[in-house]
This record gives structure tokens, sequence and C-alpha cells, in this order.
């Protein structure tokens, strides 16, 4: 029996992947281990490998192409195991028939009676059900039946023609003809109940009026624009992911903001002299100091020690109980093309500065390469994200579930302060903290942030 090649989950929020590239092709001999494709995730890159020796078959799962995890995307037959060859049409029905096939090994078209369910499911595709045998993702089928759509109708851009979500999308946002929509079937919904013609909305207007419901779709904002004056990129997974996740985290976590300013002299003073003091490593391109802090590198450290000293603040939202960390995991936003990643420096309230240091210059590397494994980027007890090397002032950041907190952090700059009646210069840097309402109350919160300032202004006591 074939042993079936699944497309994994390797990412904790991962339902459907691409496979970016394939690195045996059909008919290849592969051994067990060896890597057989790459799945791009939202976040990374991952290599898959064999899960036998044969010779790999029927290659359906297809480069670039959302695949549902766990479904079957390729086959591998043992080098002694008979192979009988499926066509793309299996994914439909079968031609299994002993009459259909013709002296000399020809397949010839078979008649309708004889084609039967495939025993083999392509990428990502379920049993046909309903709809006259139209091939859709539940989810489409649940969005074409609220609106009143006739999956029939549609034109699948999905594998072997699958109905998805975006063809849904672009047939309610496609301009309507008359009082129903050309993808609609008329007077009747897609589970069979009728409606009469003046339940269905008629064409919206060009430009949205006062009081006018909020613009639904591509095609009502794309309405609102010259045709030609703009470019359509479309979204990638990061970029849908991105979204979805922070629309959950504005929507479901209360969150309340805290800020204040800190002193940065006596810092920048301490890194000075701990990068003057590093010790030298030898490399090809000549002598290189074993580490170089960043102010980042120290606010980071801070932060962790900081959720030590306040216990209570280290913690988790769930329905059912309060998640309390034991170790202060600090996940680090790092910008990367099309989006953003957080990786995670574990138990930076243990690691010195410079092993800080160096474990997040090699994070972001591999960050920006999309070589992170899952667990470098997810969990972590909080996150900070620093935008002072852009000269940001101050801004609030979206918590990154599951996290109570996020820490902003704005360019130092040099500010007037007032020490004993008197004015003075000072390098000043304002953070903001972002808290999850449910898990971290005001009183608290504030009480991580004053920890963190006193660590920031004394930051010898990082060095202890």
């Amino acid at each position: 029996m074939p042993t079936e090649v699944i497309l994994p989950k390797v990412d904790m929020d991962m339902a459907t992947g691409q496979i970016s590239r394939w690195f045996a092709e059909e008919g290849a001999r592969v051994k067990k281990g060896d890597v057989l494709f790459e799945i791009e995730t939202d976040k990374a890159a991952m290599e898959i490998d064999s899960p036998a020796s044969g010779v790999l078959r029927d290659v359906t799962g297809k480069e670039g192409v959302d695949i549902a995890v766990g479904a079957a995307v390729a086959w591998i037959y043992a080098e002694d195991e008979s192979y009988v060859p499926i066509s793309p049409l299996e994914g439909e029905m079968s031609t299994k028939s002993t009459e259909g096939v013709a002296p000399g090994g020809t397949v010839s078209a078979p008649s309708t009676a004889e084609m039967t369910p495939p025993d083999r499911p392509l990428a990502g595709h379920p049993p046909l059900k309903g709809e006259g045998g139209t091939r859709a993702t539940p989810l489409a089928r649940r969005l074409a039946r609220e609106a009143g759509l006739n999956l029939s109708g549609i034109s699948g851009t999905g594998p072997y023609g699958r109905v998805v979500k975006a063809d849904i999308d672009e047939a309610l946002s496609s301009p309507l003809d008359g009082e129903v929509s050309a993808k609609r079937t008329e007077g009747v919904l897609s589970e069979g109940t009728s409606f009469a013609p003046s339940q269905v909305e008629p064409t919206p207007p060009d430009r949205p009026l006062a009081g006018h419901p909020p613009l639904k779709g591509e095609g009502d904002v794309l309405r609102l624009f010259e045709q030609g004056s703009y470019d359509l990129v479309p979204h990638d997974n990061m970029r849908k992911t991105i979204a979805r996740r922070l629309v959950e985290a504005k929507t479901t976590i209360p969150h309340f903001y805290l800020t204040l300013d800190c002193e940065l002299d006596a810092l920048l003073a301490l890194r000075m002299q701990i990068n003057a003091a590093a010790p030298v490593k030898k490399t090809d391109k000549g002598d290189a100091p074993f580490y170089k802090l960043s102010v980042n590198d120290m606010v980071i450290k801070a932060m962790a020690m900081a959720l030590k000293a306040v216990p209570d603040a280290n913690a988790s939202w769930t329905e059912s109980a309060m998640v309390k960390h034991k170790h202060a995991d600090v996940g680090v936003a790092v910008s990367i093309p099309g989006g953003l990643i957080t990786p995670i420096i574990r138990k930076a309230d243990e690691k010195t500065l410079s092993t800080i240091s160096n474990e997040m210059k090699d994070l972001a590397s591999r960050a920006r390469s999309r070589k992170l494994k899952p667990e470098e980027y997810q969990g972590g007890t909080t996150a900070v994200s620093n935008l002072g090397m852009f000269g940001i002032k101050d801004f609030a950041a979206v918590i990154n579930p599951p996290h109570a907190t996020i820490l902003a952090v704005g360019a130092g700059e040099e500010r007037a302060v007032v020490k004993n009646g008197e004015i003075k210069i000072a390098t000043v840097m304002s953070v903001t903290l972002s808290t999850d309402h449910r898990a971290v109350d005001g009183a608290l919160g504030a009480e991580l942030l004053v920890a963190f300032k006193r660590l920031i202004e004394n930051p010898m006591g990082m060095l202890v």
C-alpha cells in the first residue's frame, strides 16, 4: 500500500499552507528523510522530509496553491509495488472500469455510468457534496449560503476548480446585473429556498451616501477610485494572518495604555563602557568584537527583569484561569519583507546582556530570511516593539496574544528636564505599555512600568 504524503501543520495558527518548492519530481526515487518539499507559511519556510523510501507518484499538491492541513499532496510507492496512474479528473470521478482500457494500455473515454468516486482525494479536496457536484471549501459553502449564492454559477479558482472564499468574495463584489447578480440563480438560494426578487438588494451606489452601510468587499472599495489609477497587490499568507490577528486582538482584548519617560544618560554611558571592553574574536574579515550591545538589548533585559520583580504582571488570560508564567520570555518585533514577526528571547531575565545581544542578532537575521522554527516565534510572555531608530517619539502597540502586555519604545532624544528647580538637558526615551485589562489592572501595570524605568535609569542593576 502506498505511503500518503500529507501537508503537515507546522504553525499553531496554520489551517492552510502553500508548497513553495518541490525538491523531487514525479517518478523520482526518494529515501526516507530526504527533503521532499518546502512549505511557505505566513511566517517561515519549512523543509518537509519524506516519510518513506520509494518512488514519488501522483504529486497533486501544486506549488503556490493553498492546501488544507492534513491533505494528501503525493504518494510514495515501494519499488516492487504495482502502480496505476491517476489523472486530474480523478479528483471528480474515477476511471477504473476495465471496459475503459483498450489493448496496449491506452485508456479510452469511460461512460458516465462507469465513473465512481476516487479512492484517494486530491490535495485539499473533501468528497463532493451537494450543489450538483460543485467542489467548494466548507467556508465557501457557508458564505455562499448566507449570501444567497448558487455555487454552480461560480467559477472556482482553487485546485481543480474548487470554489474558495476568494471566489465568493469576488462574486459578492461583482457588479449586479439589474436587480439580481449574475452570480446568483434567479429566485433560488443555494439551499433551494425560494425568495422574491424584491428581497434582493438593488445595485449599490458608486459613492457611499450619508448613513450608507460600511463598504463591503473589494468591489465596493474599488468603485471609489478612478479606473487605472491604482495597482492591485494580492495579499500573501503573512499579511492575511497579521490582519486577522490584529483584528482579533483589538476586538477581543480590552487594551489600556500607560506612558512614562525614562532618562537614558546612565544607560548610554554604561553601554559605551561595556562595548569598549568587549573581547575580540577572529573572523574571515579580521578582528571583531564578540558582542556589540544596542539600547534595545538593554530594554529587553530590563523588561524581563521588571516582569520578575512584578510577577503578577507576567501572566496570560484564559477564560478558565490566569496563566502565571515562571519565566520572562520576551518577544521582539522584527520587521521583515511583507510584515513582521516576533522572535522570542527565552528566559531573558537569566541571560547576560552579551548573550541577549548575540541571540537577538541571530534571530533577527534568520527571521528576515524566514528560517525561524515555530518554537522560536510562538508563545512568550510579553513583547517589545522599538521604533526609536526611525525617530518615532512615542506610540502604542497592539498586544500579541497570548501576551498580556507589550512595550512600545520611542526614540531617545535630548530634552529639557527640571531637576532641583533647575532646567537641565537629559537624553529621554518615552515608553508606552499596552496592557490587557483582564489580566493586568491599572495599578499592576503601573508597578511594572515603574520597575522597568528604575532598571533603565539605574542600569548597573542589570549586571548583578
